[in-house]
This record gives structure tokens, sequence and C-alpha cells, in this order.
């Protein structure tokens, strides 16, 4: 297994930590983790050199941490960094900080957590926490021992990312990024701006939700010039592996099959591991999936906010992804999420509000009617 610095912290982490968040489940119910493989998951990849394990408060519907912390006994804990995450959402009056990190303590059967995250931080709840005072927070349950290190995980544009490093003298920070998501969120220009600051990075979503380890055909084509007959999955960890800024890469990882061959991967993976042909190739093939792109949406947001709560450029995004890899399963399951959330294309009224706002002159209102009318008749 590779290791890296964790920045100023002074400990080193594997380049592979495991993510709890997609661990196998019983009768497709996320809420019932299937325990037993669960835990040979974990104790494997900790066997086999693993040393950063994330998890976090909403996971497995609160049964994540559970898990984790029943996978950690028998001497296991010692061996890890353990991370986990404040459900900010949640978080109504200072108090609750501190009562939400207990009860995660206890399920996690255990005294303190290496790592702990304001989590999904966007620009509303970076507010928020601020007028809650987390900072006070922080250093309060430093000094009582109750966490060692404090980050922040991410979800929003470029300019907030850089607000919220700013804001805090952080130890660490958790973006989402892959080959296809330089410019999204964070993106690459935040991992420059992060180390730049000599925060240590946490990456989640290197397979953009296992999108990447199901590439199509027109795409696997491209990858296979390079002559090493790697994996969709070896490249995508390879590229990340590739930033000598990046300290850990988190993988959601739901059978021991998928353990085994991210570790056999990540004992290979070391700074400036490609080749500049091998990036060229990661380039075409980035390219080749957005061709494929059906809605000429930016995503700059100049839309928002809908007044009747759509996520414009999000279902947007998620019709193109579908389109752009053949999955068609995956992309439906996330657009009944968005129903439920009341933010699918579905609750479009036409009040056309966001016509004069889009710079690409887009038609809006017809086009979420036409990612609806397609996610409904499939």
């Amino acid at each position: 297994m590779q290791y890296r610095d964790f920045g100023k912290t002074g400990i080193k982490t594997s380049l592979l930590g495991f993510g709890a968040m997609r661990l196998p489940i019983l009768n497709s119910d996320e809420s019932q983790i299937d325990e037993e493989k669960a835990i040979e998951m974990i104790r494997y990849s900790i066997d086999h050199g693993v040393n950063y394990v994330d998890t976090a408060y909403p996971y497995h519907r609160g049964n994540s941490e559970k898990v984790v912390g029943k996978a950690l006994e028998d001497g296991y804990r010692e061996r890890v960094f353990l991370a986990t995450k404040s459900p900010v959402w949640q978080v109504e009056k200072y108090e609750d900080f501190d009562r939400f990190l207990d009860e995660q303590l206890k399920k996690l059967q255990t005294d303190h957590v290496d790592m702990y995250l304001m989590h999904a931080l966007n620009k509303e709840r970076w507010q928020k926490i601020k007028d809650l005072r987390f900072f006070e927070f922080f250093e309060m349950a430093k000094k009582q021992g109750k966490i060692r290190f404090a980050g922040f995980s991410f979800h929003d544009k470029y300019p907030i990312f850089k607000e919220i490093v700013d804001g805090y003298d952080w130890d660490f920070c958790q973006i989402q990024l892959n080959y296809m998501d330089i410019n999204y969120q964070a993106g690459l220009n935040g991992l420059k701006y992060a180390s730049s600051k000599k925060l240590p990075i946490v990456i989640m979503e290197p397979l953009k939700g296992g999108k990447l380890a199901k590439l199509p055909n027109r795409a696997k084509e491209i990858l296979k010039r390079n002559g090493k007959n790697w994996s969709a999955v070896e490249w995508s960890l390879r590229w990340l592996g590739n930033f000598p800024q990046i300290s850990v890469i988190l993988s959601g990882m739901s059978t021991i099959e998928q353990v085994k061959e991210n570790i056999q991967i990540m004992n290979q993976v070391t700074p400036n591991n490609l080749t500049h042909d091998d990036l060229e190739l990661i380039e075409e093939t980035r390219k080749t999936l957005e061709s494929f792109a059906v809605i000429n949406c930016t995503e700059c947001g100049y839309c928002m906010p809908c007044p009747n709560g759509v996520n414009i450029p999000g279902n947007f995004r998620l019709y193109n992804e579908t389109i752009m890899f053949e999955d068609i399963e995956g992309g439906m399951g996330t657009y009944r999420w968005f129903e439920s959330q009341k933010m699918s294309a579905s609750f479009c009224i036409e009040c056309n509000e966001c016509l004069s706002k889009c710079p690409q002159k887009l038609e809006i209102p017809s086009l979420l009617k036409k990612v609806h009318n397609e996610f409904v008749k499939r």
C-alpha cells in the first residue's frame, strides 16, 4: 500500500481510504447492512494496509457508524485513522454539535475520532455553522480529546470553496474529484488552492458514483490504446494518484472483490505515475463522453434559484450523464430521489422566469419537460 503525508498533521495515511457509504446491504434496503460481509471487507482492507476509514452520521440511514464500530473491535480501531462527519443540516443550536458527536462516538464504540468533518458544506451551510460558532466547538472538542483533526467536505462552486478554506484554520478538506469532474464543484482549481494552503486533501467519488467503473464501449476503446490492459477502475484511481497533492482517495466499496481490486491497484499507484500519452488518452476520453451531452447547459447557475424549487442545472446534468454513460437504471434512481426532494423537472410550472437569465438561451421549461418525460417513459 502506498502512504502519503497528511499535511501539517505529521501522520501518514494510506492512499486508499475505505468509504463506508456503499456497504453491502440486505433486501435492497439501504438501512439493512449485511454486517458479516461489511466487517469482513473493512478488516480485510486494514489487514492489507488501509489505515483510513471514513463514515458519516447519515450513511445507510444512520447505521454505517454502528457497523464500522463493530468492524473496528478486536484491536482494529488502534490501526486506523477514523473519520466521520457532523450532520450540519440537522444542527439547530450550538449544543447540537456536541450532542451529535457524543452520539457518534457511542455508535463507533470509541472515545475519539481522528478526523471530524463539517459535512457537505455549501454556501448556506457555511453561513449557518459560522453563526452557530462551529470554531468554538472544534476547539473544545480537541481540548477534550474527542477529535484530533478538524476538516470539512464540500459540495458547491469553487468561489465558495475558497471562502471556506480561508475562513478557518482547517486541518484538512474533502472534495469530489475524478477525471470527468475537473471543473465541477471545487474541481482541479480547488485541489490546487487547497494545496497552496498546505491542506491535506481527501478525495470522494473517484469513480463518479460507479459510472467510471462501467464505461461505455466508445470510451473503453480509447483507453485500450495505451496497451497496458488497465481496467476502467484502475484508470480512474491512477489519474487521481498521479497528483502528489492528494493524501487519500476514498472508495465506497460494496463487495470484497472490489476491496481486493482496489488494494491491488493502489499498491502500485505513485505520484506522477502516468505518462504524457496516458494523460492524453484520458483527455480524449473525457471529451468524447462530453460530446454525447444532449443539453448544452454549462451549469453556470444563473437560472437559479427556481421559484418552485427545481434544481435546473442538476436535472440537466443528470440527463446528460445518463445518456453519456448509458446508465439508464442509475439515472432513473437518482431522478426518483430528485422527485422525493421536490427538485425534479416534474415540479416545473413553466413560469418562464428562468428564460431571460440563461446565457445559453436554452428553452429551459421545454427541456425540463423533455427530461421528465424521458425518465418517466423508461
